[in-house]
This record gives structure tokens, C-alpha cells and sequence, in this order.
């Protein structure tokens, strides 16, 4: 299994929005200047994200983007589909139909694979990351930077 940047993406975006949108909606240009990630880019992964219930927009002045449901909720494995990324390890797609349109030899062991990958992030909620003291210490960090937008000098030519 290969994930691509949309499901990272997706993923951390909506880590930063469980982490942001405590106390007022977040906007997307405050997530991809944290994330770096394009701004065009995150309108799309948030639509999705939007139809899978999972955000909700608030418009207006403060607007921006909440949680539909609490971080409790919310697990890896559901962002990460929201999106249209694949779970799946086999080069078949799951079909069994990898070597002259039937199962291959190690069909098995790569449906095994996809399973325990899913089951994976299933047990992860956002809830669960945000406890983690590594994405709390990185979370402020960017919070500050953001803040605090480090100026770059140019020298005369």
C-alpha cells in the first residue's frame, strides 16, 4: 500500500483543525500556511471531507471550518477514504483478479496486509493524536511561527 499525499494531507489537515478549532472555526489559509500545503489543494480535500460529514463551514466574519463530530469520533481510516484514498495493498484493488483475471499467489497475503492497515488506523482517533505530546509540542510550535513569520533580509545586489 502506497499513501499518496492526499491521504496525509487530509489527514494532517484535519489533525491542525481538531487542534486549532477548539475555541473559534479555522480557515483553510491559516491551515495551509502551517501545513504548507496549497490552499487550492485543501478546498478540494475539504469538500470531500465536507460530504463525508465530517467538517462543516461557518460563514462569515470568523468563519471557517469546525468538526461536525468530536476528535473522539473521527478515526485515521474514515479521513483517509473521505478523500477517495485507497486502504488497499493489493495491486488488484481487491478484485482477485490480479493474474489472468483470478487471484494471484499471494493475493492472500496482501488482502492480510490491506486489512490489518485499515483495522490500523480504525483504532486511531484524532482524539488519540492530540494526546500524543509530539503533535502537542508541534502544534504550538507552528502556532507560533505563524504568528511569528520569520522575516528573510535580502542583501543589496
Amino acid at each position: 500500500m502506497r499513501l499518496t499525499t492526499k491521504g496525509r494531507y487530509a489527514v494532517t489537515a484535519m489533525l491542525d483543525l481538531a487542534y486549532h478549532s477548539q475555541a473559534k472555526p479555522v480557515t483553510l489559509t491559516d491551515i495551509a500556511a502551517r501545513q504548507t500545503i496549497s490552499l487550492s489543494y485543501l478546498e478540494q480535500l475539504f469538500a470531500r471531507l465536507r460530504r463525508a460529514g465530517m467538517v462543516k463551514g461557518v460563514r462569515g466574519p470568523g468563519g471557517g471550518y469546525k468538526l461536525c463530530r468530536k476528535t473522539s469520533e473521527i478515526n485515521i481510516a474514515e479521513i483517509i477514504i473521505a478523500v477517495d484514498e485507497s486502504l488497499d495493498s493489493t495491486k488488484c484493488g481487491g478484485e482477485a483478479n490480479c493474474q489472468k483475471e483470478q487471484a494471484c499467489l499471494t493475493h492472500d497475503l496482501w488482502m492480510g496486509l490491506s486489512d490489518q492497515i485499515k483495522d490500523y488506523l480504525k483504532e486511531i482517533s484524532l482524539a488519540d493524536l492530540l494526546e500524543r505530546n509530539q503533535v502537542q509540542v508541534i502544534a504550538k510550535r507552528q502556532h507560533l511561527d505563524s504568528h511569528h513569520p520569520i522575516e528573510i533580509h535580502r542583501h543589496p545586489e
